[in-house]
């Protein structure tokens, strides 16, 4: 079960920006147009009276008021009637509004009375369906705060009462504590059948006003902004990272094709020893034979260098044996390395991919939500793009987005006509189009940009071409 929601509020002495705001001529930030032919003006205003402020005035005129209204004095009370966002769409869908709306037009009248209900209007254009109501505070009676009865002293004046049932204006006597608690007790009665109960008694929720609502939503709009700039910077230091992990696997690839190049030479030159091994037992072999048969000092010396020559052969060989174990353990160690830095690349790369899709998202989401909670959002990123274009630099920019005006001199460029405009001190400010309240425009001493340019591009034709010069083409 959802809650009631009753806000009451003493209006300022100028009405006049509030009945903008419901009657929506002044579109709030916040409102949905495609939605506003929705919204409906329950109270019928007297004869003559155009809207909220008038029917306000004409009921202070016609009450038949005996003292002056004082400046300072509180002449209309604001009531915004509502419930929890999810309850009051299920009453919409079940097709319960005008009802609702009818029984809270019936509390109003029987609370604060029939004539002093001056204006009540249904909002459909925003998040929650809600009305905005309008009191008159006047009220008869005595006063709260009546005076010490005057005592039997023949001394002292007495003075004539007023009749208590003339009436006034008192704000104070309609929200005194007692009653502002009375009013949601009874309100809450009106709206159980409709699924809605009383709030906690004595919450320490406090009211946001529409103000403070639209400074808190700049400021998230700024906070996001700022945020989604961290995100980008934190989206380049990670794509840096992975291409240095790329170039170091890169770089370990190539040390071992190195590696295995030179292996590749050590066997060869292995194979050839073995040959030359081979080679020089066959001729041993051979000389053995022959000094057999003759046995001449010349065959004893050949079989002396022969010895020699098995003797350095022999040597090399244990030497050709050391390296290739040398070069196994250079393997063994290199393989081992690159198998642990492939396991480290592909972790931090896993986790890199994961941190990123992550952040992405989050990025996403949050773009997805200035979206759809600014609707200037997306304009204001069409209308630094075309800033930029136009040639202002970013400080410029940040100005122009910011609503701010700018006093500019220097060159601006127009894609329409592919040309430069030499400018002094123009004005430049980005407003809304006046022909769509959704979009932004560039204005150049308020006149939009394409107008200007076409204005500029005209006098520029004009004083090129000349009747000397027909054969100018621009």
């Amino acid at each position: 079960m959802g809650y009631v929601v009753l806000h009451l509020d003493k209006s300022p002495d100028n009405e006049v920006p509030m009945t903008a705001h419901i009657a929506r001529t002044k579109m709030p930030p916040n409102a949905i147009p495609e939605l506003t032919y929705l919204n409906e003006e329950l109270v019928e205003f007297p004869e003559g009276v155009a809207d909220r402020t008038e029917a306000i005035n004409h009921r202070l005129e016609h009450v038949g008021l005996t003292r002056k209204i004082g400046t300072n004095q509180v002449r209309v009370i604001r009531v915004m009637l509502t419930g929890t966002q999810e309850d009051m769409k299920r009453i919409a869908q079940e097709g319960r509004l005008k009802a609702w709306c009818a029984d809270n037009l019936a509390w109003l009248r029987k609370t604060f009375g029939t004539e002093n209900v001056v204006s009540a209007v249904l909002h459909m254009d925003e998040a929650t369906p809600h009305i905005h109501a309008a009191v008159v505070p006047i009220v008869t009676g005595e006063r709260r705060k009546t005076r010490e009865k005057q005592t039997d002293d023949p001394s002292k004046r007495k003075y004539r009462t007023k009749s208590a049932s003339r009436p006034r204006l008192c704000a104070d006597d309609v929200m005194s504590r007692v009653k502002l608690k009375e009013y949601q007790d009874t309100y809450a009665a009106a709206m159980a059948k409709y699924g809605l109960q009383r709030g906690i008694d004595g919450s320490k929720a406090r009211h946001v006003t529409t103000q403070e609502f639209y400074r808190n939503a700049i400021a998230r709009q700024q906070n996001l902004q700022d945020n989604i700039g961290e995100l980008l910077c934190i989206e380049e230091e990670k794509r840096k990272a992975v291409e240095r992990t790329t170039k170091q696997e890169q770089a370990a690839r190539a040390e071992l094709h190195r590696t295995e190049a030179e292996l590749k030479t050590v066997k060869s030159e292995l194979k050839t020893e073995k040959l030359k091994n081979s080679a020089a037992e066959v001729g041993a072999t051979i000389l053995d034979g022959i000094g057999s048969m003759i046995g001449t000092p010349k065959v004893k010396r050949q079989e002396q260098e022969i010895d020699r020559l098995q003797h350095e052969v022999a040597a090399r060989y244990e030497s050709i044996e050391s390296l290739q174990k040398k070069i196994q353990t250079m393997q063994s160690d290199h393989s081992r390395e690159l198998t642990a830095i492939q396991a480290q690349h592909t972790t931090e790369t896993a986790n890199l991919t994961k941190r990123h899709k992550n952040e992405v998202s989050l990025l996403k989401a949050a773009l997805s939500k200035a979206v759809k909670w600014f609707p200037y959002f997306r304009e204001m990123l069409r209308m630094e793009s075309v800033c930029r274009t136009v040639g202002f630099d970013d400080e410029q920019t940040a100005t122009l987005i910011k609503g701010k005006t700018l006093e500019y001199s220097g060159e601006l460029y127009s894609e329409e006509h592919n040309c430069k405009f030499r400018v002094e001190r123009v004005t430049a400010q980005i407003m809304p189009d006046p022909t769509d309240k959704r979009k932004l425009q560039l204005n150049i001493d308020k006149v939009p940009f394409g107008t200007w340019c076409k204005e500029k591009f005209g006098k520029l034709r004009q004083t090129i071409y000349s009747p000397k010069q027909r054969g100018i083409k621009l």
